[in-house]
């Protein structure tokens, strides 16, 4: 007798206390429910379009300002580390905090005798480059300087100290036909430039620029130049889609083939440390928004491509691709400038290397928010 008046006293005490609570606490109970309802079906729905699209990967959506990971497969199929335990090769989404860097210094020097701008031409750093009292630094943040070299990406077998990398794109420059001036032509060159500039303006390393710049004020714990990347961090590995088979044909990003991209795709990270960039793009800690306008509409920019950021519908979105050439590596990133909505995928596994990321990306951000983020 007296457990069960135990039991229907604690009964009574617990209606007590739901049914006598506020109501900001009642309603607020069905609410994390249907949050962590939501939640799930919006995993369920990513996997099932990465499975669908014979896509491995990891994938951040955002959805009024609240940010999502999904992480489908492994990023080393060999020791089936989970892609959350892993870092993927940045490619060229690594631009956009090369421009960062650079737009920074162009605003610190504003008060100096010298002050650095757009126009700033590339001789005043390094004048034996061909044609360099022709291009600014404008050219090279826009991709339309003429540089027009080639095998960047592929692997010299060499691995480069910062200003070797940087000397072996000037010897390149220099013995290359350079294309158009003034139009758009995609080239690593260009930002591998950019990464010698910020080493000359402040007298320190790249390495050391962006630890000090981005890694820190952001309490990156992810993010890293390939010789840095400790013991514990797994490397994504990419992987191709064949014959109906997952993991097959592995491709790796070697040392030697990072050394060779300093500013313009040798960063490693996630998509949570890379949504965390995008943020301090705006936000004060990287740029500010004025700061990050600049970058994004520089006056030379022959398409909507300016400072590593391709600006959509008016500025209204902000995209950024990146890969590893003669890998199966497609990243791509589409937020809105406020970073409130949008998407940033990283896959290590795909059917074809071109162009995968956003197609699926676009398909995952319809289900999410459909008619607001329109593909093209």
């Amino acid at each position: 007798m007296k457990n069960w008046q135990h039991f229907t006293l604690k009964l009574t005490a617990s209606l007590t206390l739901i049914l006598g609570a506020p109501s900001s606490i009642l309603t607020h109970l069905p609410d994390r429910a249907s949050a962590a309802s939501s939640k799930q079906n919006t995993t369920s729905k990513i996997k099932s379009i990465l499975e669908k699209n014979h896509v491995r990967g990891s994938v951040l959506v955002v959805q009024d300002g609240k940010s999502q990971t999904v992480n489908y497969g492994y990023g080393n199929y060999k020791n089936k580390a989970l892609n959350n335990r892993v870092l993927y090769p940045l490619g060229s989404m690594e631009k956009v905090v090369t421009g960062a860097m650079m737009t920074q210094l162009i605003f610190e020097s504003q008060d100096s005798e010298n002050p650095i701008t757009q126009d700033s031409k590339l001789s005043r750093w390094f004048p034996k480059v061909k044609g360099s009292k022709n291009i600014t630094i404008g050219h090279l943040m826009t991709h339309t300087s003429g540089i027009n070299i080639i095998g960047t990406e592929r692997t010299q077998n060499h691995f480069y100290s910062e200003t070797g990398a940087i000397q072996w794109a000037i010897n390149e420059i220099n013995s290359t036909s350079s294309s158009k001036r003034d139009s758009f032509n995609y080239n690593n060159a260009n930002y591998l430039l950019l990464a010698g500039i910020i080493r000359k303006v402040t007298g320190k390393s790249y390495d050391t620029n962006l630890k000090n710049r981005i890694i820190k004020p952001l309490k990156l714990k992810n993010t890293f130049e390939y010789q840095d990347i400790p013991k514990n961090k797994t490397i994504a590995t990419s992987y191709g889609y064949r014959h109906g088979r997952s993991y097959q044909d592995p491709v790796k990003v070697t040392k030697a083939l990072a050394s060779q991209l300093p500013g313009a795709g040798n960063l490693f990270t996630t998509p949570q440390d890379y949504y965390k960039i995008m943020q301090g793009l705006y936000n004060g800690k990287i740029l500010t928004p004025t700061q990050y306008d600049y970058m994004t509409t520089l006056s030379a920019k022959k398409t909507t491509y300016s400072g590593g950021i391709y600006r959509r519908a008016g500025g209204k979105f902000k995209v950024a691709y990146g890969n590893i050439g003669y890998t199966h590596f497609s990243n791509w990133m589409e937020l809105t400038p406020d970073n409130a909505n949008g998407i940033v995928i990283f896959l290590n596994q795909t059917p074809s290397d071109n162009g995968v990321a956003k197609k699926v990306g676009y398909k995952i951000l319809q289900t999410m928010q459909d008619d607001f983020f329109v593909e093209g």
